[in-house]
């Protein structure tokens, strides 16, 4: 179980996906952490079963990185894929460049990136906006993020969505010439709250976020958060954009925060 005590095995368990995984009925087959899982998971449903085992891998790629050690599961990736696909509902499993922790960049691609989001801000203020979403989908979708159209729910906007891992993310974008402040963060999460429990968001503005803004903000919340020198340094050092989403994912988890630099995350 990587590097997990037994006591960080139950702190992840209860910080992640609020669950006691040291309850006695976890441990009908003997009380191992490796036994307990998998009780655990033959148990819960498939939508929590994909949440653990997504968290799980997330927690395992960042484990693998930090040691430098070299993966020991032969295609370990298009494995796990496969599981969650099948509990997805039996599709095949995706393409390696297509899976949520690929790390090839494409460096043709990331240059027309760039050029489109040069060509963003040379355009007029009223149009910035629109541009921008597109932008973004183009982006996420050259990441193989199923990113789909901004679209409009009654009384609300949304400005697209895309899916990390096994989870759905809505999408909040913003080019304003001030940061963005409280009220905006709580407005977007309240559009999150009504939807699904698994439902995440990521809000990106080119003009970056207050400092007062996100203490206010506060902890814990379902929203992670990118600003325009996040989008800049993760092109020009070349970084997969699926890369800094489970970086910043596995942060908020770690901290509460909701906006951590791509420089501070990916220190050169």
């Amino acid at each position: 179980m990587l590097d997990f005590s037994d006591a960080s095995f139950s702190e992840f368990f209860a910080s992640e996906l609020k669950v006691s995984i040291g309850d006695p009925r976890y441990a009908v087959n003997g009380g191992s952490k490796g036994k307990r899982l998998r009780y655990f998971l033959q148990n819960c449903d498939d939508a929590t079963a994909i949440c653990t085992l997504t968290a799980l891998w997330e927690h395992r790629s960042e484990y693998l990185a930090r040691s430098g050690s070299k993966d020991p599961v032969v295609n370990a990736e298009t494995r796990y894929q496969g599981l969650i696909n099948r509990l997805l509902g039996g599709a095949a499993p995706l393409p390696a460049a297509h899976s949520a922790s690929a790390g090839t960049i494409d460096r043709q691609k990331i240059a027309k990136i760039k050029l489109d989001l040069l060509q963003v801000t040379s355009l007029a203020p009223h149009a910035r906006g629109y541009a921008f979403e597109g932008f973004l989908k183009d982006l996420f979708s050259a990441f193989g993020l199923a990113a789909q159209e901004p679209f409009r729910l009654r009384g609300e906007q949304i400005d697209g969505s895309f899916l990390l891992g096994s989870d759905t993310y809505l999408l909040e974008a913003k080019w304003h010439g001030q940061p963005i402040g409280v009220a905006e963060l709580h407005t977007f999460h309240g559009k999150i709250e009504q939807k699904a429990a698994w439902t995440r968001g990521l809000f990106v503005s080119n003009s970056g976020f207050t400092d007062d803004g996100l203490v206010a903000f506060g902890r814990g919340k379902r929203v992670i958060c990118m600003d325009g020198l996040d989008l800049y340094e993760m092109l020009e050092r070349e970084i997969s954009l699926i890369h800094v989403l489970e970086r910043k994912v596995r942060r908020a988890a770690e901290t509460g925060s909701a906006f951590v630099r791509v420089r501070d995350l990916f220190p050169q």
